[in-house]
């Protein structure tokens, strides 16, 4: 057995071709072959010239064919238990011809008889079938334990339709420099340039993230004086773990993992598995932070990620966002008093606190306390150092005048990084009424001032290229389209939502609403398979709950998923009781609560519930979906005339939302109005041409109760085809 004694052993196993019956093993289909090995490469030359060992049965003969062949002595019993051990390790059973499916490696000392994993390398061919009904092998396979690096150009379309020949001259002059300067550094190898990217492969982890670091620190400087629309930035995702190694190419599981995990990248980060992360020392090797378990594309569990840094004295990894950064954040400052007595300019602060008191209640903006803003009280400091000092986004801030009964607000808000304004209005009230909290000029000024956020969060989200934005540019932006509900607009939601995934951002908001995303895309008609949208909403819910099981927004969204696609009004019942338990003001979760109380013909309890929604939200800037469900709550309670102006309403805000309109045609029909319903109908057919009565009642909640019958013979007489 000496000429097998080794610290390090391969295997390989793989159905041949040769003759059915070989010289000494009648009836044998497998050829086993085991060589000492100092280097995977070295491997492929060695194993396929090596010694061929046949057996008819595991174990026993594969050790008296090992000692004939081999010339071993009586130490083979060790081989004949590790061969045993491998047997049953890969699966496979003796006299079967099956393919191989999966590769392990394993080393160990032979006459020891101690084997574990990994080893450098296990090799053998793919198969396919012979006229005998017997696998053959096409060509020897190359395993290799490789830390795999992708990178490729965040943006790369959108650079080369500004400046074709400029990004890609730029861009192969960085890849040859990779090539050339950076890899051979690092012991690294480039595999192959990708178009806009590049794969890469490397002998451990640490040389591996080093590379990156390199390489992300040559594109910046490349980028150096390249406006920022223009500059080149990179993204990488790793992964280590054994790949088949040709020359010019590599394949596997980690190979595909590393593309996942670069997509979670933004610009100029990278991105590594937990495999990675456990080679590394961190501070030592990479500043690293913990981004959780992610959920990736077509990756059936999550998988653990953190994004990586060059180490450093200082961090140089912003830490995640947290929930509150999802939204934009708003510095209010106290109003200055302009021609005020002295015993009156105490209402700029009062001003101030009732406008954060409200935007607090918002659910687009976060904003910063009165504490902190009142300390600029008659500082002539500019907006730019405000927003730089409170880390704000925005900031509100202008000057009042008034008597003993009226106040004028001369209100601007503006960008805290240019300063530019960005809304402006002069508005005015009641003093009375600001002290005893009749406060129509704190909510028109409120209103006003979260429209004007979400009309520049959405022209960003649309002018910027997506990497850059902010996460929350790219929420609003989403949220804002996704009520728009023109196709177009509706299809760059998802766009911006699937975006925000992308980028590994630990949030259960993104993926509530793209739940909700689907829920509207096959109320609204658009979805061209309708179980796949009802699978794709609900695991988007069920992701959002394993993030954090007591999002309001999340329990309220699954909600709304189990009210239209299961249609299990108990399980939607529930999750609408807990997300208003986690959340008692959420307006949101009673709307939808009230809904599903419409859907189940109970209109008192329905009217109270969407009533109380629209009284915690009165200027929502989507409330034309407010007011459309709550036609269908008057509806179930039988108030045609409530109903039919609830529609009117929400219609002048958006004339495309199709439920509305049949809640419309349903009040206009019950109230007599039956010209009007079939103007309605043939409106609603133009939105929705597929609509059939079957196909609504097939799909809506409300189809078996009492409203449901109604709002079918409604739709029916209007002129709906059955």
């Amino acid at each position: 057995m000496s000429q097998l004694t080794t610290r390090r052993v391969i295997a390989r196993l793989f159905v041949t071709n040769e003759p059915e019956t070989p010289p000494d093993a009648a009836g044998s289909i497998w050829r086993v072959g085991l060589i000492p090995i100092s280097h995977p490469l070295a491997a492929a030359n060695a194993i396929a010239a090596g010694p061929a060992l046949w057996c008819t049965e595991w174990g026993t003969l594969f050790q008296d064919h090992n000692a004939r062949r081999s010339g071993a002595s009586s130490s083979t019993s060790h081989f004949s238990e590790k061969y045993l051990w491998l047997k049953d390790f890969l699966g496979v059973k003796p006299g079967t011809a099956k393919p191989l499916l999966r590769r392990e490696s394993w080393y160990g000392d032979a006459d020891a008889g101690q084997f574990g994993r990994p080893a450098a390398a296990c090799l053998w061919g793919p198969v396919a079938s012979t006229e005998h009904g017997i696998d053959t092998p096409h060509h020897p396979m190359a395993w290799a334990n490789r830390a795999v690096l992708l990178a490729d150009i965040v943006e790369s379309v959108r650079l080369i339709e500004q400046d074709e020949v400029r990004a890609i001259s730029r861009w192969l002059s960085l890849v040859e420099y990779v090539k050339k300067e950076i890899l051979p550094r690092h012991g690294g190898r480039l595999v192959k340039s990708l178009g806009d990217g590049m794969l890469m492969d490397f002998a451990d982890v640490r040389s591996a993230v080093s590379a990156a670091f390199a390489i992300q620190q040559a594109s910046a400087r490349d980028n150096t004086g390249v406006a920022p629309e223009q500059q080149i930035l990179l993204r990488m995702g790793m992964e280590v773990s054994d790949v088949v190694v040709e020359p010019d190419d590599l394949h596997g599981r980690g190979v595909n993992l590393a593309a996942r995990l670069m997509h979670l990248a933004g610009p100029g980060e990278v991105v590594i598995s937990g495999h990675a992360r456990d080679q590394l020392t961190p501070d030592l090797d990479a500043d690293v932070e913990d981004l959780g378990d992610c959920y990736l594309r077509h990756v059936s569990e999550p998988v653990r990620a953190y994004r990586i840094g060059p180490p450093g004295p200082r961090p140089v990894i912003k830490p995640s966002r947290s929930m509150d950064e999802m939204k934009p954040t708003i510095a209010v400052v106290p109003f200055s008093p302009h021609h005020v007595p002295a015993d009156r300019d105490i209402i700029g602060e009062v001003l101030a606190d009732e406008v954060i008191r409200a935007l607090s209640r918002s659910p687009d903006v976060s904003v910063i306390s009165r504490l902190s803003t009142t300390v600029f009280r008659g500082r002539a400091v500019s907006v730019a150092e405000i927003g730089a000092i409170l880390n704000a986004d925005y900031v509100l801030s202008g000057a009042y005048s008034g008597d003993e009964r009226n106040v004028m607000l001369d209100a601007e808000l503006s960008d805290a990084k240019t300063g530019r304004i960005l809304w402006t209005d002069r508005l005015r009230g009641s003093v009375a009424d600001l002290l005893t909290g009749e406060q129509e000029l704190v909510s028109r000024l409120v209103s006003e001032v979260s429209a004007a956020v979400i009309r520049r969060e959405l022209q960003r989200s649309r002018a910027e290229p997506l990497p850059t934005l902010r996460a929350y540019t790219l929420m609003m932006g989403a949220i804002a389209l996704l009520h728009r509900l023109s196709l177009r607009d509706f299809n760059e939601a998802r766009t911006l939502l699937q975006a925000l995934i992308d980028r590994g951002v630990r949030q259960p908001a993104p993926l509530a609403w793209l739940a909700k995303w689907h829920v509207l895309r096959v109320q609204q008609g658009w979805s061209e398979d309708e179980r796949q949208d009802a699978y794709l909403a609900a695991e988007a819910t069920k992701h959002a709950l394993d993030m954090d099981p007591e999002c309001s927004l999340a329990l309220a969204v699954d909600g709304l998923v189990h009210t239209h696609f299961t249609k299990r009004h108990d399980i939607a019942m529930e999750r609408f009781d807990q997300s208003i338990a986690a959340e008692p003001n959420n307006p949101l979760a009673w709307l939808l609560k009230g809904t599903l109380q419409a859907f189940m013909s109970r209109g008192d309890e329905a009217v109270e519930n969407t009533q109380r929604a629209t009284k915690l939200t009165p200027l929502d800037p989507h409330r034309y979906y407010y007011d459309s469900l709550a036609a269908s709550a008057y509806l179930a309670a039988h108030d045609y005339r409530r109903a039919l102006e609830s529609a009117q309403r929400s219609l002048r805000a958006n004339r495309k939302h199709t439920s509305t309109l049949r809640a419309m045609i349903t009040a206009q029909w019950n109230l007599g109005l039956h010209d009007e319903a079939r103007r309605t109908a043939r409106e609603l057919l133009q939105l929705d041409p597929m609509l059939t009565i079957s196909r609504w009642q097939e799909r809506n909640p409300s189809a078996p109760y009492p409203l449901g019958h109604d709002v079918a013979e409604a739709l029916r007489q209007s002129g709906i085809p059955n």
